[in-house]
């Protein structure tokens, strides 16, 4: 078992970071996180060479890097709740409306070649019972897709927020959330692909002052998943929680990029990720970046990211990174942890006369129950554990854990 565990030490930056921060605020990109462009020019097609994209396999996403003009929309089915309102912006109006430019060549391709942006909005104040429900279906993967979604929600409102992807589809994508002050908001991303599927996306996530934002990204299905999550503060005390958890297998590839930038002051983020892998050649990437910037000062924030390996073969890269330019900061760390199962785990399971397949299945449900409990959204919770049990069921009777 690997462990890596700590909290960065933090000091008042000298010149050159200062430099580097105020390059940050005018757009100067990193190695973590490049330079933000509508023009596709500024996204080269990328060799795999590149710091942001060495785990990616983008020979697998050669029709989604080279922009073929000819693409598709996905199905999209929607239930809104009295007073949310859902329509199509283009052109100037959805560059007016997305929280940033896209941050990568296949966000870059799906704001290029989609055309228009479907944006649903929640008025200001407006306190939900009901979840708002974005449920999109892949019809085939012959062709190449392209969407852009906006989700604006109004200052005082309190809504969930759920988008469900389905079915086949190659997909580029890219969705921004505004979120105004004092909003309180769950944004619930679940990716139940089928096995043939891509799908390469930009989240953009703009937490407004007092705001009180969690999401939850499930990626369980599909061939590759690569997902740039991206969030930043509008104003002084937003805060951000964000879970995730994944399930490789079959040769699949899942890979969670997240970058948080603390741009303004008192703001929290906390970010629990979770994945479970198994099967040759099956690769989980998480990266996880946090910005502190120099005025953010009185922030707190922790990323933490879990793997649990069912079977040798299969590998994963988890990535901490925190870059802090500020020494006035309430706290920050970060910690990641990659192994096989439990042994005590299993023997007192298999001491009290379960199989040792079913014990299996028990310790892996038992590692993401542990954070889908924390979500606190019933219906989402029930969804997620059902997925992840159609994972489970999937799993070959002979499984063992790594040697």
């Amino acid at each position: 078992m690997t462990r890596k565990n700590g909290a960065a030490a933090v000091a008042e930056p000298a010149d050159t970071g200062a430099e580097a921060v105020r390059g940050a605020l005018e757009g100067v990109a990193s190695h973590l996180h490049p330079k933000v462009s509508w023009e596709l020019d500024d996204h080269p097609v990328p060799t795999g060479r590149e710091e942001v994209w060495r785990f990616t396999p983008v020979h697998r996403l050669e029709d989604l890097l080279t922009s073929p003009a000819t693409g598709v929309e996905l199905d999209c089915a929607l239930r809104l709740p009295e007073g949310v309102t859902a329509g199509f912006v283009e052109g100037d109006a959805v560059r007016a409306a997305a929280v940033e430019p896209p941050a990568d060549r296949t966000s870059a391709i799906a704001a290029a070649n989609a055309g228009r942006a479907r944006l649903v909005t929640v008025p200001a104040d407006l306190e939900l019972d009901e979840p708002v429900e974005l449920d999109f279906t892949g019809t085939g993967v012959d062709r190449p897709a392209y969407q852009q979604t906006i989700i604006g929600v109004g200052a005082g409102a309190r809504a969930r927020i759920l988008l469900r992807f389905e079915g086949s589809a190659r997909i580029a994508d890219k969705i921004d959330v505004r979120v105004g002050a004092g909003a309180r908001v769950d944004l619930v991303t679940l990716q139940d692909w089928a096995p043939d599927a891509v799908h390469v996306a930009q989240s953009s996530l703009l937490v407004g002052r007092d705001a009180t934002v969690r999401t939850v990204q499930a990626s369980l299905g599909g061939a590759v998943t690569r997902m740039l999550e991206r969030a930043s503060y509008e104003g002084a005390g937003g805060e951000l929680e964000q879970f995730g958890l994944y399930f490789v297998d079959s040769g699949r590839h899942v890979e969670h990029r997240l970058f948080v930038d603390h741009n303004q002051p008192l703001s929290r983020s906390n970010i629990d990720y979770r994945g479970a892998l198994q099967d040759e050649g099956s690769l989980g990437v998480w990266v996880g970046d946090v910005l502190i910037r120099k005025q953010a000062e009185g922030i707190s924030t922790y990323e933490a990211n879990k793997n649990l390996l069912l079977t040798a073969g299969a590998r994963a890269e988890s990535i901490p990174n925190l870059e802090i330019a500020t020494g006035r900061i309430e706290g920050a760390g970060h910690s990641s942890t990659t192994g096989r199962f439990d042994d005590e785990q299993l023997f007192y399971l298999r001491s009290r006369g379960i199989p040792e397949d079913e014990a299996r299945r028990l310790v892996v449900q038992g590692f993401f129950v542990e954070i889908v409990r924390r979500i606190g959204i019933p219906e989402v919770a029930e969804r997620l554990m059902a997925a992840v049990q159609r994972q489970l069921d999937a799993i070959a009777p002979d499984w063992g854990a790594p040697e």
